[in-house]
């Protein structure tokens, strides 16, 4: 597995990571915790060194989970985690709603260090932007978390240009994590450019569209009364319908290059900048080889120039989120 560099600070990953929040959320009912401890050691064995994680994944489930599982080869794996939501402790629930207080970032890091079995967080992301708190407080508090040796890299998740850049004038921004594929492409207006200028690496979640670039998923899928994508616009069976014509671009490409289309999505992010470090989740260890595989997969300049002319014409249907999270989401 290649390596990629995020920020400045020279923190080195795989060039492909593990996002881990399926694992215990979001997706339908949690998976089984054995296997998925096996399958982190799969990935680790297979050269991935990234994995990303968070305390409102459960809530907390998640990171005791990854802490379980990395603890006993810490020294060769980075741990990204995230603070900003209100939970309770005792009920394990969301308690309130965001809440970025540098008092509370402080606790936060505090507890995720215990639940993930180590003694220092390698990426702190602040998970969605507080309003209520002004952002040089909130790296503020991280750059103390720093200095004291707990956090060793900053990070910002769904924020605007123009958080990021006050944040990074207090400290420095390791990498900004946010929705980024071929089923979304929002970032490239403004972020994009704000990251290359400043020097700062991107991480990108749901680089697969949340399954749906996979062709997996079409408008008789059936999802779970607990999966999240029950409550997206985009899953709607009449969206799916309408945008299937993505997933049978990505197909048309696969066939040609002896792919999947999921490693199509994948590389083809890849392709974008070399900063760029794709978090594709998944519980089961084929689907850990295929999105793997990606980083084998080598798209020609007249790929990414077909890809990208044909799906400028594919209009979307459907919001990326419900409109309650996406009003969380590029402050």
């Amino acid at each position: 597995m290649q390596k990629r560099v995020l920020g400045k600070g020279g923190l080195e990953v795989s060039a492909i990571g593990l996002g881990c929040m399926g694992m215990s959320s979001a997706y339908g009912p949690v998976a089984d915790k054995p296997e998925m401890i096996k399958l982190m050691h799969a990935a680790i064995e297979k050269g991935v060194t990234f994995f990303d994680t968070a305390e409102v994944y459960g809530p907390f489930a998640n990171e005791e989970l990854v802490g379980e599982a990395l603890a006993p080869l810490r020294d060769r794996v980075v741990i990204a985690t995230k603070f900003g939501f209100d939970l309770n402790p005792q009920t394990r629930q969301r308690s309130g709603g965001l809440n970025s207080r540098p008092e509370h970032i402080k606790q936060v890091a505090e507890a995720s260090l215990k639940r993930l079995k180590t003694d220092v967080i390698d990426l702190f992301y602040q998970h969605r932007v507080d309003p209520s708190v002004p952002i040089e407080d909130v790296a503020g508090a991280v750059k103390e978390l720093i200095q004291a040796g707990k956090v060793k890299h900053f990070g910002l998740s769904e924020a605007g240009a123009q958080t990021i850049r006050r944040a990074h004038a207090v400290q420095p921004v390791a990498a900004v994590q946010s929705e980024y594929s071929l089923w979304y492409r929002g970032p490239e207006a403004e972020i994009l450019p704000v990251l290359e200028e400043l020097g700062i690496g991107f991480v990108p979640f749901s680089p697969l569209g949340a399954g749906f670039l996979t062709g997996k998923i079409d408008q008789t899928t059936q999802f779970d009364s607990i999966d999240f994508r029950r409550t997206v616009p985009r899953f709607t069976p009449e969206a799916l319908k309408v945008n299937m014509a993505l997933v049978d671009l990505l197909r048309g490409v696969a066939q040609r290059k002896n792919a999947t289309p999921a490693q199509i999505a994948i590389a083809w992010l890849l392709a974008q900048k070399s900063w760029i470090v794709p978090i594709p989740g998944t519980t089961k260890l084929h689907r850990l080889d295929e999105n793997l595989g990606a980083a084998n997969v080598e798209l020609a300049a007249e790929d990414l120039s077909e890809i990208n002319a044909a799906a400028l014409k594919i209009p979307l249907q459907g919001a990326r989120l419900p409109e309650y999270a996406l009003a969380m989401t590029g402050r």
